[in-house]
């Protein structure tokens, strides 16, 4: 799927700086597809859940990408 490759991507850009769903925003993905796109990157062990910032996911292998 691109638009996941192209979350990934943003993500990993992103720093932290913006939550998931402004950054999905940025990236042109409306919040149903964003969270589609979490749920799937996050059963693939691509993403984890990261409670104490403001975006609350983060890549697990960013090397990997």
């Amino acid at each position: 799927m691109v638009n996941k490759e192209r979350f990934i991507k943003a993500l990993i850009e992103n720093n932290g700086q913006l939550n998931e769903l402004d950054l999905g925003e940025r990236i042109q993905l409306d919040e149903d597809e964003t969270r589609e796109i979490i749920a799937q990157l996050l059963s693939e062990h691509r993403i984890r859940y990261e409670a104490n910032s403001i975006c609350k996911y983060s890549v697990v292998n960013k090397k990997r990408r």
